[in-house]
């Protein structure tokens, strides 16, 4: 069905492009291959305006995504590698376009306590906890349940125990990719046992177009009045702290490079921006605008919309040029910007923070949509 579907795409994409903008696309051929046991494929997701995704199921990940720039010229807006063994054996950033889990974002010292028993996790981070571990959701091959042509259902079990989180925990995670142009994530989950459950998707974007620069002229507005400070681990201090009058008041569109170098103790822990954003939410759970980032050159806008209380920005400080992605070009210093929805960084050993323990009987929901829009 993969490679109908696949086909289906691939024809009008590489060949009739009389009808739009050219898109090229990965071939499946790169991505197949068996990874413990299990077989992983790439898919290949359109609308009816001619935008494309393709993802694999090897971390769920989000591999390309094609969107137009006010010309009308299309563009791979996201970071990405070409074929899965640079995935599997990739000398950078672990983390493009996955799914996270899971736990999104850091445990200090990879411990929590639940129930009056003390869990030790993988502190493989500067002896933190980092996004669920070492062998977390990003290293795993998901379940494929359904493909249509815009929309992509993945599930997961997450054995009990593994990565020393307690509790069965049942993930189901849909990507669609919606005829107003908009990529819409949709988490569920379940458990047997209680455990902490942060959900999040780590695709890192480039409105210029993947491989064409660094993201500092970028302008992004958040709203939030306030974001949690960290140490020089990045762990929350556990205050939550006004944005105003700092660096990280982004109420009103701000180029990303307008401050980031500022002598600023939390520039400095983060070495840029790497903290979680406190969004001012009028509800609890419905979903509401979060922030926007504006390409000025290319006209691409991306709205991000939540139901989570928190939004990690990271201005991918830590690239260096060891991987190469996609386009060829070298993966540079501040070339992409994730835009992580979730809850607070370490809330498990922060009781004042909003909670992330699921239990048994109940079901953690989660939806994030970022909204391509030319301006």
């Amino acid at each position: 069905m993969k490679r109908l579907l696949s086909l289906c795409f691939l024809l009008p994409l590489l060949v009739g492009c009389n009808s739009g903008p050219k898109v090229t696309l990965l071939p499946d051929s790169q991505f197949d291959t068996i990874i413990d046991g299990k077989k992983v494929a790439l898919y290949t997701l359109k609308n009816a305006k001619g935008m494309a995704m393709q993802v694999t199921n090897y971390g769920a990940r989000v591999v390309s995504l094609w969107t137009p720039d006010r010309a009308g010229k299309m563009s791979d807006v996201v970071l990405g590698y070409k074929d899965i063994h640079s995935y599997v054996n990739n000398p950078g950033e672990r983390f493009l376009g996955a799914a996270i889990g899971r736990y999104g974002n850091r445990i200090a010292n990879g411990k929590f306590t639940l129930d009056g028993k003390e869990y030790q996790l993988a502190a493989y981070n500067n002896g933190q906890c980092l996004h669920g571990g070492l062998k977390s959701f990003d290293r795993v091959v998901w379940n494929v349940d359904s493909v249509m042509p815009n929309k992509i259902c993945f599930s997961y079990l997450s054995p009990d125990g593994e990565e020393n989180f307690p509790g069965n925990l049942n993930v189901k995670m849909t990507y669609e990719l919606t005829d107003n142009d908009d990529f819409e994530i949709n988490y569920t989950a379940t458990t047997d046992k209680a455990t902490p459950v942060n959900l999040t998707n780590h695709t890192f974007f480039n409105l210029k177009g993947e491989g064409n620069g660094d993201i500092l002229a970028h302008e992004l507005t958040i709203r939030a009045s306030h974001f949690t400070p960290v140490d020089s681990l990045l762990i929350p201090t556990g205050e939550v702290k006004e944005t105003l009058g700092t660096p990280f008041d982004f109420q009103k569109p701000r180029q990303i490079g307008s401050r980031i170098d500022m002598d600023d103790p939390q520039l400095r822990n983060g070495q840029g921006y790497d903290h979680n954003w406190v969004l001012d939410r009028h509800t609890d759970k419905n979903l509401e605008w979060a922030a926007t980032v504006f390409e000025p050159v290319t006209g691409r806008q991306l709205e991000v919309w939540t139901t989570e209380p928190g939004l990690q920005f990271y201005s991918g400080n830590f690239f260096d040029g060891a991987a190469t992605g996609k386009s060829g070009q070298p993966y540079d210093y501040r070339c992409g910007i994730a835009l992580e929805t979730q809850h607070f960084p370490d809330s498990p050993n922060h009781p004042d923070f909003p909670n992330t323990i699921l239990k048994p009987g109940e079901t953690y929901q989660q939806t994030c949509v970022y909204k391509f829009r030319i301006k």
